[in-house]
């Protein structure tokens, strides 16, 4: 930057001094002189009116320093995650706040200390919602003291919630409901209305922080607005995220279970090379599926619709029959969805079913859009209308098989093949079958990784029990690989159950291999249809009772994956009923026990 003697009130020395001024001075520098110049343009020379004794030379003029406002606002993020999505978005979010000046505490709920509640003056709540409405782990205690005789009168507090769900379950973001309406109860104020994100959750999540923040603001400038830094100039580097996956190519594909088995389980090793991605065990890799081509073509010739009529997807010109294919949901009948087809129909039964909640979850359980349209027609829609009534083809998540450490730019996964028959007709698990039936060696899958820093391995000299029944195995395959390269001297202890030994027992030489180098401790297993009477984990657990209370109280951390509803239940269950037997507690003083892991960290559990 050059000054022009001509188009400035300084005359040429002047021109010239501040000419060799500019040149040495930095892009923010710059800015804060700007700034400077600006506060004390009108101030006054006080030579000619100081007091005797404070005279100053007729030339200087004394300028005020410039004083940095404190943030007057002191900001808590709190967030419910069960596989991080609301974790990450707490954190970022956090970072922003910070940047823009504001004084930022982020912390997950079960590490927050639920009587600092009284001190806090604005909350802001990211909640997921895990099963059928029920809190994710790390907010159990949380959600149970704000709905305790020990939740405080929350008047001063200024709060906010941002709720992530999955519009398929019938109870979409009913933890960050909960947290809302609960905070607003007890005084609370609101700052901006709650938002409810389905699975594809930037858009709204970002509308919601940016609402809140100018509410934060409240008019405010902080000193770190005022004084933006130049821009920096990074390396070009790519993420692989939901909106940008990576194309992995399949390296191998096998089914786990042997010939006669009442399953199929593909264990599926995809090619990370050149691609940057890291993970760690516990973490889950997504894949993008395909529907199924039949099941597309059926659903057009239902509708009466033309395959290659061009409709618009998010901005995207696309026909038909891609739309169905590549980017919409056609087979999980979510009560929205639903909701939105009513809009198109006149027909009373349909109706009626939307207004009965124990009938429409009945109806919509296993079925799909093929089904609707056969019944309830004829709809008032066309192609457009029709697929703007979809949401977008998810993700579908399963757990690390294998660590990076032992298979360097791979990641596994080990995937159950859905079939099962509704109304005569054979239903086709989206992703499941996709990759079963028609992707091979060679073929490619797009994929990222689904961070999940609530199912992790504790230190290397820490015991483990994993209780991981069918695929819920997997991620304790990563976890052992992972302690045999990292010569971990922690014991671990697996117990695992399928219907039938012989032709169930996945990675069974793996385990057997683990087991007799001293990796793997123990292994108990159950095969539930190989005698008449079915023995599950849970009754193994009940077996070694006496040794698996030890080991817990011994320091280990207890893992759970696999089935929410049935297994993980039955598991809880048991342990509480080992730690009242072996522990000589009462019912009450087991669950308080089983609590105190939980925020330890050492009871984790990824089921769905």
């Amino acid at each position: 930057m050059k000054l022009d003697v001509t188009n400035s009130p300084f005359n040429e020395q002047q021109v010239q001094q501040l000419n060799e001024v500019f040149a040495t001075l930095t892009q923010n520098q710059k800015i804060w002189l700007t700034g400077y110049l600006s506060a004390t343009a009108l101030v006054e020379p006080l030579a000619a009116n100081a007091p005797a004794g404070n005279e100053q030379p007729s030339n200087v003029v004394v300028l005020p320093t410039p004083v940095e406002k404190a943030p007057s606002k002191h900001i808590t993020i709190l967030y419910a995650s069960q596989t991080g999505n609301a974790g990450g978005l707490a954190k970022k979010y956090g970072e922003q706040l910070k940047k823009a000046g504001f004084e930022v505490n982020v912390s997950s709920m079960s590490d927050f200390k639920t009587n600092a509640l009284k001190k806090l003056d604005h909350l802001l709540v990211i909640a997921s919602t895990h099963g059928e409405g029920e809190p994710p782990d790390n907010a159990i205690s949380f959600h149970s003291y704000l709905y305790g005789k020990r939740a405080p009168k929350l008047d001063h507090v200024k709060f906010a919630v941002l709720s992530l769900g999955d519009s398929s379950y019938e109870f979409f973001c009913k933890t960050g409901i909960d947290f809302d309406e609960q905070l607003e109860k007890l005084g609370a104020q609101r700052l901006v209305n709650r938002v409810d994100c389905d699975l594809d959750y930037d858009e709204p999540a970002a509308k919601w922080f940016e609402s809140v923040k100018e509410k934060l603001q409240d008019g405010e400038v902080s000193q770190q607005t005022i004084q933006e830094s130049a821009p920096t100039v990074l390396e070009a580097s790519v993420e692989y995220t939901r909106k940008n996956p990576f194309n992995a190519e399949i390296l191998e594909k096998i089914n786990l279970n042997a010939v006669g088995s009442n399953k199929e389980t593909i264990h599926l090793e995809l090619s990370l090379e050149n691609s940057g991605i890291t993970f760690e065990p516990g973490d889950s890799l997504a894949i993008y599926p395909t529907n199924n081509k039949g099941l597309v073509n059926t659903l057009i010739s239902t509708l009466g619709f033309d395959a290659e009529k061009s409709v618009n997807v998010e901005d995207k010109e696309v026909t038909l029959k891609d739309a169905l294919t590549n980017l919409l949901e056609i087979t999980v009948l979510s009560k929205p969805v639903m909701q939105k087809i009513g809009e198109f129909t006149l027909n009373e039964e349909f109706h009626a079913l939307l207004a009965d909640r124990d009938s429409f979850k009945a109806y919509t359980h296993g079925r799909d859009l093929v089904d609707v349209v056969e019944k309830f027609a004829p709809f008032s829609w066309n192609e457009q209308s029709f697929v703007n009534v979809l949401r977008k083809l998810p993700a579908r998540q399963y757990s690390i098989s294998s660590s990076l450490a032992a298979y360097p730019e791979e990641v596994h996964v080990t995937i159950g093949a859905v079939r099962y028959e509704v109304d005569g007709r054979e239903r086709l698990g989206v992703c499941s079958t996709d990759v079963a039936d028609n992707l091979e060696i060679g073929d490619s899958v797009r994929v990222y990784v689904q961070k999940n820093p609530n199912f992790k391995l504790p230190a290397d000299d820490a015991p483990i029990i994993m209780v991981g029944p069918g695929t819920g195995v997997a991620p304790f395959r990563s976890f052992i690989q992972e302690r045999e390269e990292r010569g971990a001297e922690g014991k671990s202890w697996l117990f695992f159950g399928d219907q039938h030994f012989v032709t169930d027992f996945l990675y069974q030489t793996e385990w057997q291999g683990w087991l007799k180098s001293g990796v793997l401790t123990k292994l108990d297993v159950a095969f539930s249809r190989d005698k008449e009477e079915k023995v599950y984990v849970q009754h193994k657990m009940q077996k070694h009772a006496a040794e698996l209370f030890q080991w817990l109280e011994q320091g280990a951390t207890f893992y759970v994956c696999g089935d929410k509803n049935h297994m993980a239940a039955d598991v809880h269950n048991t342990l509480l009923h080992i730690i009242a037997e072996q522990g000589n507690k009462t019912e009450e003083q087991a669950k308080e026990y089983l609590d105190d892991l939980r925020k330890q960290k050492r009871y984790q559990r990824d089921v769905y």
